[in-house]
This record gives C-alpha cells, sequence and structure tokens, in this order.
C-alpha cells in the first residue's frame, strides 16, 4: 500500500484515540500498559504481523508489561494514511488483548 500525505486540519484525536501528536507533528505517540509481558508480547506479535501485512512498521519498545510505540513514515518524513492505519490497528489489537484478560 503506498502511503498517501494526511489532509490539512487532519483531526488526530477523532481518528487516532489514545495517541498522542509529537511537538514536532511528525510522529505519533502511544505507551500501551499490560498485565504482565506474555500480554505485551501478543500485543506486539499481533502488530507485527499486520505491519508485516501492510509494509509499514512501527517504531517500539518492549519493558516487561509496557510496550512504547512511535509511528511515522520515515520515507515521507512525517505523518502518512499508513501511521492512522497502523494505529487504529494497534488500538483494536489491544483492546483485544486487554479483553482476553478479562475473561481468563
Amino acid at each position: 500500500m503506498k502511503p498517501s500525505p494526511l489532509p490539512q486540519g487532519f483531526d488526530f484525536q477523532r481518528s487516532t484515540p489514545s495517541w498522542v501528536l509529537d511537538s514536532s507533528g511528525k510522529k505519533l505517540c502511544r505507551e500501551l500498559t499490560f498485565s504482565n509481558f506474555k500480554q505485551a508480547f501478543e500485543f506486539m506479535s499481533l502488530s507485527a504481523q499486520y505491519a508485516e501485512k501492510i509494509n509499514h512498521h512501527p517504531d517500539w519498545s518492549n519493558s516487561w508489561n509496557k510496550v512504547s510505540v512511535e509511528l511515522t513514515t520515515h520515507s515521507h518524513q512525517g505523518l502518512t494514511t499508513l501511521d492512522i492505519q497502523m494505529a487504529q490497528a494497534m488500538n483494536t489489537f489491544a483492546a483485544q488483548v486487554l479483553a482476553q484478560e478479562s475473561k481468563d
């Protein structure tokens, strides 16, 4: 999928709840906290599979139950539709993983 630039005045809060636009306006950032390492890893696995599918990979790190994510399109030196698509998918994956906790 080819990335497209975002339109002027794009509403990040509506499109990507829980994500924060960094001060440069070129990255979306989020820190996710799970109950344990297994949940964090499951979230990262789901996200990695999707990233491969759309060929758009996050900059991220993991420390036990926390996953810190930055999304940007390096080839465009800023945000594109792929970053929004990835953030929305990651929101869905996080909700899935956290919902499983309540069933266990």
